[in-house]
């Protein structure tokens, strides 16, 4: 019951009615018992400065944040993380009595969901197809958990700078153009562990995101992961696993990069497999 006493925590984002943070959060409190609620606030970048002093003003004590307001954010805050400061991005914001901490877990959620799977990283050939927000926050993440990491990333405006960028981090980290099929389809031939980042096949048709003769490079013993949580079987993951590879959809990432908020926030550990449960029956009912 809401009263006096509740918590409040938030997603900033716009638009933000269709996220599933609000389910994960509140179906956490409520398994724990906790007298918290968490609302989704759609926030345009003129009002995100105020949005932020709210933040600090009601007071709601922890927020996550999406797109367009991960990089905007952040000189509007007190501080953020090591993590964050190397991507250049916040998805997450810890109120500490007024000043506000940003901090970056979607990195971390991707390692949660391989553990999960019994996945390790570390000494692992790992080939990440895609270099955007969440790709280079699983990037650094497993160049962190000494996995040695290559990249494809397409040719376009940003390929020096990203590389470069790339370049300058910890870790085993190599870049290469998303066009040379020939050194793709060697490297994801070598792979452990290959990871869509890009949102090819997010609409839900039979777009795939490598052509024809890198996919059929897929075999027994790897591991192939997408960013992408709906559809929860992508093309890619449907084709991998008829090739006899282990697959894991974005869900899990997803719920462990909230986990790793709400823990933050809160103290207490959130219930992965309940949360994993509902969100999944949400997004199978939104295909009815």
């Amino acid at each position: 019951m809401i009263d006096g006493h509740t918590s409040l925590y938030g997603f900033i984002a716009d638009p933000a009615k269709h996220s599933l943070s609000p389910l994960i959060h509140n179906t956490s409190f409520q398994a724990l018992s906790l007298n918290s609620v968490y609302l989704a606030f759609e926030v345009d970048q003129a009002h995100l400065a105020d949005a932020v002093n709210a933040i600090r003003t009601l007071p709601i004590l922890g927020a996550n944040v999406s797109m367009p307001h991960k990089q905007a954010i952040i000189p509007l805050l007190d501080s953020v993380t090591e993590t964050s400061q190397q991507l250049g991005a916040v998805n997450t914001v810890i109120n500490r009595d007024g000043r506000l901490i940003g901090d970056s877990t979607d990195g971390e959620g991707f390692l949660g969901a391989l553990a999960d799977a019994d996945v390790a990283v570390k000494n692992q050939s790992i080939v990440v197809l895609g270099a955007g927000g969440a790709g280079r926050a699983i990037i650094a993440a497993c160049a962190r958990d000494g996995g040695h990491v290559t990249v494809f990333k397409r040719r376009n405006a940003t390929y020096e700078s990203v590389s470069n960028r790339l370049a300058s981090w910890s870790g085993d980290i190599t870049v290469r153009p998303y066009d040379d099929v020939g050194q793709m389809q060697a490297a994801v031939a070598a792979a452990d562990i290959v990871v869509n980042t890009t949102n090819v096949g997010m609409a839900g048709e039979g777009d795939l995101p490598v052509p024809p003769e890198v996919l059929g490079q897929l075999h027994p013993g790897q591991v192939v992961a997408d960013a992408i949580y709906f559809p929860l079987e992508t093309a890619l993951l449907r084709q991998a696993r008829r090739q006899g590879c282990q697959v894991l959809n974005g869900l899990g990432m997803l719920v462990h990069q909230a986990a790793d908020s709400f823990q933050q926030w809160t103290g207490a550990t959130m219930p992965i497999e309940t949360v994993k449960k509902a969100v999944q029956q949400q997004l199978l009912n939104s295909t009815k």
